[in-house]
């Protein structure tokens, strides 16, 4: 790809959605790299694990749920605020919504800046927001939690839960004890790259080690194909975590050195390129991950907002 044309504005192509049954209750709709979408079906009604970017890129998932039963849609969980995951919620309002439900922390962060989050995304991602006139705003969660809360979908227990700040400071997980599959939002991501953007790079590779020792035998993470055995759950774990402490290390070591933004990103991708050049959206996501890298290890604890306006700065910044 030619990595001047900015974020994924050249990605253009299709993808190819994979349905994956992973148990009677659960199911993964997967796509080649595009964000992932984690369905359970209880006794009684049915969730939805993040939303799609647009109510009309929602339709497809509905289809697809519907292929399996008619029972109403009551719950959406986001994993997280990031607009691609989130915009689609109110496509599921006509299928029986009536719960969307995120960490205190995800609801924050949509107070402090989803809007911009919204605005900035739409820029970088066209083809995922196929429609995104359809959009009416920004989704509000109806039920927030701090830390851990159960759901009963009938006799289907449901956890959701915060593990750790990784992603971003409100990640959640949702997962079903009884089968012990997990759905883990952007903390996990199987032959992709993390969009670190928004992340605290310094205590993500602690999450994903939390996250390890919960042994889940399947796991569905934020891009990438289903992990359908003990063995693939602990590799995209491991994986995750040399992705993100490869970047953290290569941004301290500029830091250290005096580098300058475009410094670091020339050293970074002596160590990043090698291993991580060819996976799904690596050319898009590299320079976000560099500018919070360089920002953390330069002392700025918390991210800073991205506006549409700040993307296209550090982008052609960088590509000079």
């Amino acid at each position: 790809m030619n990595t001047k044309v900015f974020a994924s504005q050249a990605d253009l192509e299709v993808k190819q959605v994979s349905f994956d049954k992973l148990s009677d209750n659960a199911y993964a709709y997967t796509a080649e790299g595009d964000p992932n979408t984690g369905i359970i079906i209880g006794d009684d009604s049915v969730m939805i694990i993040d939303a799609t970017a647009t109510p009309v890129m929602a339709q497809d998932v509905i289809a697809k749920v519907r292929e399996l039963t008619d029972k109403s849609i009551k719950y959406v969980v986001l994993t997280h605020y990031h607009a691609v995951r989130v915009l689609g919620a109110s496509g599921y309002k006509s299928e029986g919504l009536e719960q969307i439900i995120a960490s205190q922390d995800t609801y924050d962060l949509i107070v402090e800046r989803g809007q911009q989050d919204m605005d900035s995304e739409i820029g970088r991602f066209p083809r995922l927001f196929n429609a995104v006139e359809s959009v009416p705003g920004l989704t509000w969660p109806t039920i927030t939690f701090q830390g851990e809360m159960t759901l009963w979908m009938g006799k289907l227990e449901v956890k959701i839960k915060q593990v750790g700040r990784g992603h971003t400071k409100g990640d959640t997980i949702v997962y079903l004890p009884s089968q012990n599959i997990c759905f883990s939002g952007d903390l996990v991501e199987a032959d992709a790259a993390c969009y670190t953007g928004d992340a605290y790079l310094s205590e993500w590779p602690q999450t994903l080690d939390r996250l390890a020792a919960m042994n889940f035998d399947k796991l569905v993470p934020g891009r990438g194909p289903a992990l359908l055995d003990p063995k693939r759950v602990q590799e995209g774990l491991a994986y995750t975590r040399d992705f993100v402490s490869t970047l953290y290390r290569s941004a301290q070591e500029a830091v250290a050195k005096g580098l300058d933004l475009k410094g670091t990103m020339e050293h970074t991708r002596k160590n990043m390129d090698p291993k991580f050049g060819q996976v799904f959206i690596y050319e898009h996501c590299l320079p976000f991950d560099v500018t919070r890298a360089h920002d953390e290890a330069s002392g700025i604890r918390d991210p800073r907002i991205w506006t549409a306006e700040r993307d296209q700065q550090m982008w052609h910044a960088l590509q000079a």
